[in-house]
């Protein structure tokens, strides 16, 4: 019991830390450098389009090929790992887009094998309730 609990404690760490490098190189905008976290077999899928991007080079091509109006800043809201899963809250933004994305990462002999990434669109909140809450900028 206790070496499950110390190999648990292992991966879980290791998720976080790949979870922590994926995001610092990402934030440094040379999205190719990302390779070095990611597995062979990397996969992103985007379930609200339908996409699916297979293998680092695919990955660093579709970032590096966004229009995006100056550098991406990353902001880490929250990491959260178990096992060899994590997940990111995250704030995007290259000072006029601005996005939030949650990514659910799968973890695999030391390297993300995949990412799961959802990207909700912000909207009003109605009056309905306008005397309920307060509101968060």
């Amino acid at each position: 019991m206790q070496n499950e609990q110390i190999l648990n404690i292992t991966s879980t760490d290791q998720a976080r830390f790949l979870v922590e490098q994926f995001w610092q190189l990402m934030a440094s905008n040379d999205f190719f450098s990302v390779s070095a976290v990611l597995s062979e077999d990397f996969i992103l899928e985007w379930p609200q389009s339908g996409e699916r991007i297979r293998g680092a080079e695919n990955f660093a091509k579709m970032n590096a090929e966004y229009p995006a109006h100056g550098p991406w800043i990353f902001t880490v809201h929250q990491i959260m790992a178990e096992h060899q899963m994590a997940v990111s809250d995250v704030s995007i933004t290259d000072g006029v887009q601005r996005a939030r994305a949650l990514s659910f990462f799968t973890v695999a002999n030391d390297k993300i094998q995949k990412i799961v990434e959802f990207w909700p669109d912000p909207f009003v909140a109605p009056e309905n309730r306008r005397h309920l809450v307060e509101i968060m900028n």
